[in-house]
């Protein structure tokens, strides 16, 4: 039960960690009210979220591979996405 295939562990964590961006893609989107920009990233955070929660629920040592790349994901995006105030969010491309 613990043993750990790495390229699964591996896709967890990035799979994980795009979700998480792809949150933060999906939250500017709404903070603007782009419906459109905002379904699109809606329907991508469900596609990966949806193959980590698979991978992870077979062994839960994988879950610490999602917090790991959750974590990243959060990060990197926030980091990217950082703009001087008063400027439109990113992600949210005009319809």
């Amino acid at each position: 039960m613990l043993t750990v295939d790495p390229l699964t562990a591996a896709g967890v964590l990035v799979a994980t960690g795009g979700t998480d961006a792809v949150y933060v893609m999906f939250t500017s989107a709404v903070i603007a009210r782009k419906r459109v920009p905002a379904a699109t990233w809606s329907s991508l955070w469900y596609l990966l979220s949806s193959y980590a929660v698979i991978s992870y629920t077979e062994n839960w040592v994988y879950v610490a591979f999602a917090a790991a790349g959750s974590w990243i994901g959060a990060y990197v995006s926030i980091t990217c996405l950082h703009r001087p105030p008063g400027g439109p969010p990113v992600g949210a491309a005009p319809e």
